[in-house]
């Protein structure tokens, strides 16, 4: 698991576009939480808003400290349009288990998500970049920047890294057993939660891959969760 540098817990304050309103008992202001989620998931998706469309893009990121890091080519049309200072959501969700109730209506899922507010900057200082392109990295696959080829002054050049703020986030967290009607809880129908987690497979080497490589016992004993 990747150590990340963790500042102090804090409790965000909600604000309009960040507070909870449906199911607010399921809301988490705390940087702990926050953090776990986003260590633990992969893949964030950006929205934002270019000539009057709007945008949903996957995209892989990394944080490190109170930052979440987004990079990609400086072709890409998402990175464009946030580097021009406009405003953008990043949301991530973890889904933890499929809630099978009585009836069809109180069906569910247990899940871990966050939604983050804010405005993109360019990162042009060097070794923030290149910080943020070890939490990529490591983030992915921990203990594998070390052994990797650092990227080149080229690479560097063709690689556009933007900071978002961890200041206007919020979780939200659903756990536990579905929620009947009172009257349903009679019926004669399974009901309970299905457990879901993602699960590595067993390692494919690259097909030109140098005989004798070993598979490294990070990428054997890889596991993408964090500590509650």
């Amino acid at each position: 698991m990747t150590t990340y540098n963790n500042p102090a817990n804090q409790q965000l304050t909600p604000t309009q576009r960040t507070k909870i309103k449906r199911v607010p008992k399921r809301a988490n202001y705390e940087t702990k939480t926050i953090y776990n989620i986003l260590d633990e998931a992969l893949i964030c998706h950006v929205g934002f808003t270019a000539n009057n469309q709007p945008f949903v893009i996957p995209t892989a990121y990394g944080r490190v400290d109170d930052k979440l890091y987004i990079h990609g080519s400086p072709a890409s049309r998402m990175l464009r349009n946030l580097n021009q200072g406009i405003e953008v959501c990043v949301t991530v969700t973890l889904l933890d288990g499929l809630v099978l109730a009585r009836s069809a209506f109180h069906h569910s899922m247990n899940y871990r998500s966050v939604v983050i507010f804010g405005t993109a900057t360019l990162v042009n200082d060097t070794e923030e970049k290149n910080e943020a392109l070890r939490a990529f990295t490591e983030h992915v696959m921990p203990q594998r920047w070390q052994e990797v080829r650092q990227p080149n002054k080229q690479e560097l050049q063709g690689t556009m890294v933007l900071s978002l703020p961890l200041t206007e986030a919020s979780a939200k967290v659903r756990t536990g057993n579905p929620v009947d009607d009172e009257t349903d809880y009679n019926l004669r129908i399974w009901a309970g939660v299905l457990p879901l987690q993602m699960i590595p497979g067993k390692a494919i080497a690259d097909e030109r891959l140098i005989e004798g490589i070993e598979v490294p016992e990070y990428v054997k004993n890889y596991s993408k969760t964090t500590s509650s």
